[in-house]
């Protein structure tokens, strides 16, 4: 075999091995691209509000598409009435006991809305109550934007536990905490790692 005939495949192989540690310092979640509920990860997304405790808040997740990006979209009124105050689309990470994000930063999500804030919690199976998760907010804007969002700026809430990405069990977009009308649309969520 001659010298032209190896330097192409050798190229090959340079060009796969680049793609392979692109596609390991990333973990797309969801891209959008399922065409159903079903994230990349094959489990589905659902929406859950304060009424599983005897809230009144209402809520619904459709597929949709919103300035040119195909998105999941969740819509609701969150209303504090009854102890109350949160709707969210929530995706569980793993049919297993738990998912194992401790090779990654942190999460990045491309979202727009209808200016509110929202929040995105994580949850591990170091958690005993429903209540209690990891969380940090943002405003979601009519333009789509991107928030990337690393572990070590998660804030806990009602729990004294560290935050462990090895025991991760459930991601969830929500409209929490205040009266309001919730639109919130999500094109991609994924983990990120500390080299990208």
């Amino acid at each position: 075999m001659g010298i032209k005939q190896l330097i192409p495949k050798h190229f090959i192989l340079i060009i796969l091995g680049v793609t392979r540690t692109v596609l390991a310092n990333d973990l797309i979640i969801d891209d959008r691209k399922s065409g159903s509920l079903k994230s990349n990860l094959g489990i589905e997304w659902r929406v859950v509000t304060d009424r599983v405790m005897g809230g009144i808040s209402s809520g619904t997740l459709t597929l949709d598409r919103y300035r040119g990006r195909d998105c999941l979209r969740m819509q609701g009124d969150v209303s504090t009435e009854n102890n109350g105050g949160f709707v969210q689309i929530a995706l569980s990470l793993s049919d297993q006991d738990h998912f194992d994000a401790s090779i990654f930063a942190g999460i990045v999500i491309e979202v727009a809305g209808n200016n509110e804030e929202y929040n995105l919690h994580l949850r591990t199976s170091d958690l005993e109550f429903p209540w209690q998760s990891y969380r940090a907010s943002f405003k979601a804007t009519r333009d789509w934007q991107t928030f990337r969002i690393p572990f070590a700026d998660l804030v806990a809430y009602k729990t004294t536990q560290k935050f462990r990405p090895d025991k991760l069990i459930r991601i969830g977009l929500v409209g929490i905490g205040r009266d309001f009308m919730a639109d919130l649309c999500l094109a991609s969520i994924l983990f990120y790692s500390e080299d990208n």
